[in-house]
């Protein structure tokens, strides 16, 4: 059963929210870091992209910008624009995007639970973004991130979740994205002996985004003594509220192949199928093992042939294994996808025309589009102890950093 408890959160006084809570430190690069915080110069991205503060030539992964990340991270605590909690809450925290409302509880999850498998995962973490996490976490203090899990639908957590929103927010406020971020601190003994006991009766938790901020604070346990290292930061919602979209492929070059020889062998294992139109969504698939294809201006339709993959595993029917073992390997030589240059990942929210562009740009050859991976196949997937490919999950909207804090120490 799944252990997930309350924790005193360092968070940002209610007037200066909106300012201070930023997008993931990873959407963006450090000129765009830069420029949001220009326009925001209060932005926890000063803590979690902290070479911002630094001269532009600095290295991303240098010594000197986990230090700078703990000197900024003290002195928002000193000024006061940090506050902390005086007894362990749990946080209510409800994001709108357009018609879809999502509402997870940030808590704290525990590194052994993690290491035992109660919390699943589905995706391999890289080195080299393991160690970005494990520096940073050592050089703030804290963990300034949530991982995003999820847990199947449980309805007394829902209904505590209903009451704890009935009432006014203790944040409420529409980032420049459009997206509307809520949260409320459950500080009330009985809501949160509740909260704690409903999630003993979930049976697993599932990794949605944040592998390597999970992987990284597992092994901080090992490096510090902090009384809090043995448990890392979440927000956990139930998993027929989040929304996943596509997460779509393009390739650079033929390769050894040719246009023509790429399209005769396509058939094999796919039938082939012109689109007729140039709508805004042109060549979307609207099924499960179908695929659009963008070549030469044309949208193509890609339909999976019977009996090439096998329906019965969990992984190998997901889609983008499906196009990765009949197509991308076979017939373009992208043989592993996390490390072949030739291959670029477009999030679903860019939609079709950002496929187009790419291809009638010249900087792709061509394009793939594919119908998002749903939560219940990555729920399979991770219970069957298996590894999903490289981007196969698009989730939106991102959670904000900053929201609510937790600490080492």
């Amino acid at each position: 059963m799944a252990t997930v408890k309350p924790f005193r959160a360092l968070r940002p006084q209610a007037a200066a929210a909106a300012e201070f809570a930023s997008l993931p430190y990873d959407v963006m690069d450090a000129a765009e870091a830069r420029e949001m915080v220009a326009q925001k110069p209060q932005s926890f991205l000063r803590v979690t992209r902290a070479e911002v503060d630094l001269p532009e030539d600095t290295d991303a992964h240098a010594a000197v910008v986990y230090e700078q990340a703990g000197k900024k991270m003290a002195e928002y605590v000193q000024s006061g624009l940090l506050l902390r909690d005086e007894t362990p809450c749990y946080y209510v925290y409800q994001q709108q995007m357009g018609d879809n409302v999502q509402t997870g509880i940030a808590a704290t999850c525990t590194v052994e639970e993690y290491e035992a498998g109660i919390v699943r995962k589905h995706e391999l973490t890289r080195p080299d973004k393991e160690q970005d996490r494990v520096d940073h976490i050592l050089g703030s203090g804290a963990q300034t991130g949530p991982v995003f899990l999820v847990y199947r639908r449980n309805e007394d957590i829902a209904d505590l979740a209903a009451t704890v929103t009935a009432l006014p927010p203790t944040y409420n406020f529409t980032a420049e994205d459009g997206i509307r971020h809520s949260l409320w601190v459950v500080a009330d003994p009985a809501v949160v002996g509740g909260i704690e006991a409903a999630f003993e009766t979930v049976g697993r938790l599932y990794i949605a985004d944040g592998h390597h901020r999970a992987a990284a604070a597992a092994r901080v346990s090992r490096l510090s003594d902090g009384p809090n290292v043995g448990r890392f930061l979440t927000v956990l919602f139930p998993h027929d509220e989040v929304r996943i979209l596509d997460y779509n492929r393009v390739v650079y070059d033929w390769g050894a192949t040719t246009p023509q020889a790429f399209l005769e062998t396509l058939g094999q294992k796919f039938i082939v199928e012109p689109v007729r139109g140039r709508g805004h969504e042109t060549g979307k698939p609207e099924r499960v093992h179908r695929f659009g294809m963008y070549l030469d201006g044309t949208w193509y339709q890609l339909t999976s042939k019977p009996g090439t993959f096998d329906h019965t595993d969990p992984l190998s029917r997901l889609d983008v294994n499906i196009l990765q073992n009949n197509l991308l390997a076979p017939l373009l030589g992208i043989q592993d996808p996390r490390t072949d240059k030739r291959i670029g990942f477009v999030g679903g929210i860019r939609g079709m025309a950002e496929l187009r562009r790419l291809v009638d740009s010249g900087r792709a050859v061509v394009a793939f589009a594919l119908y998002p991976t749903s939560i219940e196949e990555l729920m399979l997937v991770a219970d069957a102890n298996e590894i999903m490919p490289p981007k196969s999950t698009w989730f939106e909207p991102k959670l904000r950093d900053g929201m609510v804090i937790h600490t080492l120490e």
